[in-house]
């Protein structure tokens, strides 16, 4: 991977699990690779306190969007109020992401969850927009009271909601 050209890159922090956090998402989602990894140095290190030849920083990308994930330390966590969407165009896709994504992690309602790092992922179908902004009002009222009793999303069922059955879950 040539140096990050993008102008806003997300930079992920970790303890010390940057590397393995890299490899693991590159692992998941198509069109991704692992780039560059910068070492600790002797320079810093009463301030950073990591021991010379560790990892730094990773850069890869996954599905063509660039990231960064730093070993700062464990000083800062992630929590809910950041995640990534992960669009699906079928329920294969869903199952998938929410398999591999949640594998070792937190499994949360509404297509949310967190992985085994600790970072937050939504898996949404793609036609969720359309289904929650329908001109019939009591369609994607329908679909919303569905979304709210799922934790993994299911498409058919949502479907079903909006055409007015009631939601049978998987």
């Amino acid at each position: 991977m040539p140096s990050i050209a993008r102008k806003i890159t997300p930079c992920l922090w970790f303890d010390t699990q940057a590397e393995a956090a890299a490899r693991f998402y590159v692992s998941v989602f198509p069109n991704s690779r692992l780039g560059r990894i910068s070492r600790y140095g002797n320079e810093g290190r009463d301030i950073h306190g990591k021991a010379p030849g560790t990892v730094m920083v990773v850069e890869f990308a996954i599905d063509g969007q660039n990231f960064v994930a730093l070993n700062g330390g464990p000083h800062f966590t992630f929590d809910e109020a950041v995640s990534f969407q992960v669009y699906c165009d079928s329920q294969d896709e869903i199952d998938y992401y929410w398999g591999k994504l949640g594998e070792h992690g937190e499994h949360g309602p509404c297509g949310w969850l967190k992985d085994r790092f600790g970072l937050s992922w939504q898996i949404v179908p793609s036609v969720i927009p359309d289904m929650m902004t329908d001109p019939d009002r009591a369609k994607a009222d329908r679909v919303m009271k569905a979304i709210l009793q799922m934790k993994k999303i299911d498409i058919a069922a949502l479907q079903r909601a909006g055409d007015g059955a009631e939601p049978s879950m998987r």
